[in-house]
């Protein structure tokens, strides 16, 4: 299965690719399934399983699901026009969406939280389902939302093999292992990003990709820009502040000064990767990198590695981002990237892992040292479990992908420094982290009834 770089990297919405993005595609996409149906249909329902469940209310779950169901997409979202139609549907118990009748849908009463055992096929589950004058249910389909926005139907599940498709892609270079991208990259002569990008041009014209990349990026920077000028509380209860303004006002006012430490430049790059998921857990617009609990990893990085590192070139950009979309593609193919499936080493460590891999290939890293990369980057989150407070992305998610952020910059400079030669492979860490999620309570992935979920006061 080819995953491509506008796979691994789609603009959306906060504050989950799983929970928030992947429920509204899924909306969508029943929507589309009621459209070309011959029945008449009166009304909706919707239930949750799952993580989706356990999690929903501080994900946005049910918000996302309702706007769905309304026409709504991640990537062209509007919080104004949003809000209008959530109030509407509130007050009238109807949704009016174009190609349909209006449909009967009480909120209160038609979204039901499911907090049984989760459906089969994924920790993140929900049902659609379509009803007649009667109530009674004439169309209904199963939907996953298994990572990084991506969501299937349970028979494309089943189909491809729990999402890991069998069938090799028909592109230059159809690697599917770390492995086989070292021995096509040795047998081409070709680059990680060389490779990828050949690959992408079986799908689109070099034109288009360029500007689909520098689309992703100028996202990606603009939120970094907004995190590092947002104030006041995130919204959810927890009464989370919003920290990065503080710490950029207070970083260039020690520039001024010429007091700077050696060391903050850490500061630095965990304030990029925070002003990132302060936006996020803000409900904004960020890019999934390769999820949204995960979005502030990579922009980080490739922001320090354009403001912070001597000859630094926007033209590298578009090699770091290729690179970084193969490694994610190995991690999401051969593992996951779903909190809700593996934990939090999915989601940040394989963040940090492409970030890694970004950071080396436009340092000058060898294919065996971008390899190196990122499974220094992955190895040392292995095991980290997604323990959100009181279901919001907010705690510990935020410093979380600071840190993140500043295990890649280290695996990548680690890596640089050596010749690419290592006794972990990537593949044999990536195998270790689904292991490892296959083996992890589910009280550890996403579900908040565990660690700090526990621990920490919700109020």
């Amino acid at each position: 299965m080819f995953l491509s770089v506008f796979d691994m990297f789609k603009v959306g919405v906060g504050p989950s690719s799983s929970h928030t993005m992947g429920p509204m595609v899924a909306a969508a996409r029943f929507l589309a399934v009621l459209r070309a149906s011959p029945f008449h249909f009166h009304g909706l329902k919707a239930s949750l399983h799952g993580s989706l469940a356990f999690t929903g209310v501080g994900h946005a779950t049910d918000r996302a699901t309702i706007l769905g169901l309304s026409g709504f997409e991640p990537a062209t979202y509007d919080a104004a026009r949003a809000d209008v139609a959530l109030a509407k549907i509130a007050e009238s118990h109807q949704i009016d969406v174009n190609g349909l009748p209006p449909l009967h849908f009480d909120p209160k009463k038609d979204l039901v939280f499911d907090y049984g055992p989760a459906l089969s096929g994924h920790a993140n589950g929900m049902i659609l389902k379509a009803t007649d004058a009667q109530g009674d249910v004439i169309l209904q389909e199963t939907y996953y939302s298994i990572g990084g926005g991506f969501v299937l139907t349970a028979a494309e599940l089943e189909a491809a093999g729990g999402g890991k498709s069998k069938v090799k892609a028909d592109v230059p270079y159809p690697f599917e292992t770390a492995d086989e991208m070292l021995a096509m990259a040795k047998s081409s002569g070709q680059s990680i990003a060389q490779m990828k990008l050949a690959n992408e041009l079986k799908f689109r014209t070099k034109a288009e990709i360029d500007a689909g990349i520098a689309r992703l990026w100028e996202v990606m920077n603009n939120c970094i820009s907004r995190g590092m000028v947002g104030e006041g509380i995130l919204p959810g209860g927890l009464k989370v502040r919003r920290r990065a303004k503080g710490i950029h006002d207070a970083l260039l006012a020690e520039r001024g000064l010429n007091m700077t430490a050696p060391h903050t430049i850490n500061d630095w790059m965990s304030l990029y990767a925070m002003a990132v998921n302060e936006e996020n857990a803000a409900g904004g617009q960020v890019v999934t990198a390769p999820t949204n609990g995960a979005a502030g990893v990579l922009p980080a990085v490739l922001r320090y590695y354009l403001d912070h590192v001597p000859g630094a070139s926007t033209t590298k950009i578009a090699d770091f981002l290729l690179t970084a979309s193969a490694i994610g593609g190995l991690c999401k193919h051969n593992a996951s990237i779903s909190g809700a499936e593996c934990g939090c080493q999915a989601e940040v460590g394989s963040a940090a892992a492409m970030a890694a891999a970004g950071l080396c290939a436009v340092m000058g890293g060898t294919v065996m040292q971008v390899e190196n990369a990122a499974e220094i980057a992955l190895e040392h989150h292995l095991g980290m479990t997604c323990d959100p407070v009181k279901g919001l992305v907010q705690v510990p998610c935020i410093e979380r992908n600071g840190l993140g952020a500043i295990k890649a910059v280290s695996a990548a400079s680690l890596s640089l420094r050596g010749d690419g030669e290592h006794l972990v492979s990537l593949d044999v860490c990536i195998e270790t982290m689904r292991q490892t999620g296959h083996d992890m309570h589910e009280k550890y992935k996403e579900t908040s009834l565990g660690g700090l979920a526990v621990n920490v006061p919700n109020c």
